[in-house]
């Protein structure tokens, strides 16, 4: 089934999507003639195209393992970087991924000594560790390890990401300086385990005066959150899922795709 994830848009999605490219490209632009430069317009619009649509080594679990090999904090770097990435939570919910930047620094230096260090890659959990709580060791506090239990924030109205903007999932670095992670309120108060109903949200002002840096101006003046921990895990069709702790989960999938995500139905809702 993932390996068809690329054709999953409809004609008519990607007659509109290939349309507004040439809309906001050609804005502006003096019409060419030339068969060189119609040659090289041509060549510029499949590529814009091919940027519309997540790479299938992304989503598909034989090409994904043969290209990350189990450097999966490369991985998540790519997700990260690739416009047209999401994960989508409830079977609908579509949320793009945002590292802070002490986060993607960390990912990048565990991607770039993969396999020649000793430290420890991100690690991702198998199928049958489907909730958090199933995890060995497991405990319910704001611990969080970097490599297989992480901080994170859902992030709702955001308005400066573009296409990707509305929900964004957020990462950030634990136990170390990071001024745009956990505040110290957020960690004391954390009881992510519980129903979103139970737990606090936080708006930009709230976090700014709690000493979170420049986050309206990263995701916009309306954005608002609630802190999750949250892990990663296989299933067993070949899904790549990011999980919170509370049973909410999201799976990698393309923004454009208009397919439930697998295993959604399951899934818990954030209310």
């Amino acid at each position: 089934i993932l390996t068809k994830m690329r054709a999953q848009l409809t004609t008519s999605t990607r007659h509109h999507l290939k349309a507004e490219t040439r809309r906001q490209r050609n804005a502006g632009r003096q019409r060419v003639t030339s068969p060189r430069a119609i040659q090289n317009q041509q060549r510029e619009e499949e590529e814009e195209e091919e940027l519309m649509m997540m790479p299938s080594f992304l989503v598909d679990s034989t090409e994904r393992n043969e290209r990350y090999n189990g450097n999966w904090a490369q991985f998540m770097l790519d997700c990260e970087s690739h416009p047209a990435t999401t994960f989508n939570f409830c079977g609908g919910m579509k949320f793009g991924l945002s590292f802070t930047r002490k986060f993607r620094e960390r990912l990048e230096t565990k991607a770039r000594n993969f396999g020649e260090t000793d430290d420890g890659n991100v690690v991702v959990q198998e199928s049958n560790v489907s909730r958090m709580y199933m995890m060995d060791g497991y405990e319910q506090s704001a611990f969080a390890d970097n490599e297989s239990i992480f901080h994170g924030r859902e992030v709702r109205k955001v308005s400066t990401f573009g296409e990707k903007s509305g929900m964004m999932i957020q990462l950030s670095l634990a136990n170390e300086d990071d001024d745009e992670g956990w505040t110290k309120e957020e960690i004391e108060e954390y009881s992510g385990w519980l129903s979103d109903q139970q737990r606090k949200w936080r708006d930009g002002d709230a976090l700014e005066s709690e000493g979170v840096a420049n986050f309206k101006t990263k995701y916009g003046p309306a954005a608002f959150t609630l802190h999750h921990r949250f892990y990663l895990h296989h299933d067993n069709i070949g899904g790549f899922w990011l999980s919170a702790e509370d049973g909410c989960e999201g799976v990698a999938q393309d923004m454009n795709s208009r397919r439930d995500g697998l295993g959604a139905k399951s899934a818990l809702r954030w209310w």
